[in-house]
């Protein structure tokens, strides 16, 4: 997988997309920006570019016949799968790491000298992210019975939904349930609504790197966060300081809680293959 032209061409395309200087972003970080743009790495074109170098992982082999010499070892489908996810992760992590050095040099050069170990921290969370990722495709991948319905249950079902449109879809989902409309740039002070919109895999991943950053507890990314703490800028970022009074946040809001839902969505998808995998002739 270290050695596939796409994984690279994700390295090589992350800087570009990710090296996104602001004001909001220097006025609230300085030179930490730079961990901030490590945070941008991980919206949009890391996901679906994780999600395309794994969803093929199992059934691609199935399909071109393959799979028949992995099923012939001395492997438990729980250990393949597992060497399918743990492979995956460290072939993608590998050259995505290599992007974030290049960050830190332009960041390094542009910005002056930052936390080393906030940089650090953040990192290590996205590449967690990437874990999660993997996880959720190399799972779909196992369930699935032809590329073709993995590809679309990976995007339509997990990458759309959950990693794009989430903070809509979360929000209709609330209103709904409750009967209460809810005004993106006055919203109540409800932990529900809140964890609504943290319960995908990218707001865990925005709520842990915004932690990390020292931002705020939010869902959003950090220059949403930091633009809605200002006093004089309202977005429709969910933020609790910006939202509800000292004292009466949700313990269930705390920032920690998006670690658990992060792990969450690593070991539900695969317990849930796993049983399925396990009881299918891949022959």
């Amino acid at each position: 997988m270290a050695k596939s032209k796409g994984v690279w061409l994700l390295a090589t395309l992350l800087v570009l997309w990710s090296y996104r200087p602001s004001y909001v972003g220097w006025d609230g970080l300085g030179a930490n920006i730079t961990a901030g743009y490590v945070q941008l790495a991980g919206t949009g074109l890391l996901p679906l570019g994780v999600l395309l170098l794994s969803y093929q992982s199992v059934v691609g082999e199935r399909t071109s016949g393959s799979v028949k010499f992995i099923v012939g070892l001395p492997l438990t489908r729980t250990e393949i799968l597992l060497g399918k996810i743990v492979g995956r992760t460290a072939g993608i992590a590998g050259p995505v790491s290599v992007s974030f050095l290049v960050l830190a040099g332009i960041g390094l050069v542009n910005h002056g000298l930052f936390d080393p170990l906030l940089f650090l921290g953040v990192v290590l969370v996205t590449l967690a992210y990437i874990g999660v990722l993997v996880s959720v495709a190399v799972s779909i991948s196992a369930v699935a019975k032809r590329t073709v319905t993995a590809a679309g249950a990976v995007f339509g079902v997990v990458f759309l939904p959950f990693l794009v449109f989430w903070s809509r879809i979360s929000t209709v989902i609330y209103s709904q349930v409750t009967g209460r409309p809810v005004n993106p740039f006055d919203p109540p002070a409800s932990g529900p609504l809140f964890v609504l919109h943290r319960l995908s895999p990218s707001g865990a991943y925005n709520v842990v790197s915004n932690w990390v950053l020292g931002v705020g507890n939010s869902a959003s990314t950090y220059s949403s966060v930091l633009s809605e703490l200002k006093p004089t800028i309202s977005t429709n970022a969910l933020v609790v300081e910006a939202t509800f009074q000292p004292g009466t946040v949700p313990i269930y809001l705390h920032e920690s809680v998006g670690l658990l839902i992060l792990l969450a969505w690593l070991v539900v998808p695969f317990g849930l293959a796993r049983v399925v995998f396990s009881r299918r002739d891949l022959v």
